[in-house]
């Protein structure tokens, strides 16, 4: 099992962040409806909010399409929140 690092779950924390924005901007307050409306689990919908939980992919693009948004447009933000610096793996 893969172990979580400081890097990780920061990675989490601003995934989990800009998910939530994005979800009430696009006039969601309730994960309940948000998640109902395009088949998530709302109970870990939560968790990815609050960065308690790493995201699959196949959910990231899941949450990224329910959003109306082109992977790339959420990943530059993503870039943005995380900042130049960011690194997942130390050289």
């Amino acid at each position: 099992m893969q172990e979580k690092n400081d890097k990780t779950l920061q990675l989490a924390n601003k995934l989990g962040i800009i998910i939530e924005k994005l979800r009430m901007d696009a006039g969601y307050t309730s994960r309940n409806l948000f998640a109902d409306e395009y088949g998530l689990d709302d109970g870990n919908l939560y968790r990815i909010e609050k960065g308690q939980i790493e995201l699959k992919f196949v959910t990231l693009l899941k949450i990224v399409h329910s959003l109306n948004m082109k992977f790339s447009d959420f990943a530059k933000l993503l870039e943005e929140e995380l900042g130049e610096d960011f690194t997942l793996i130390d050289k």
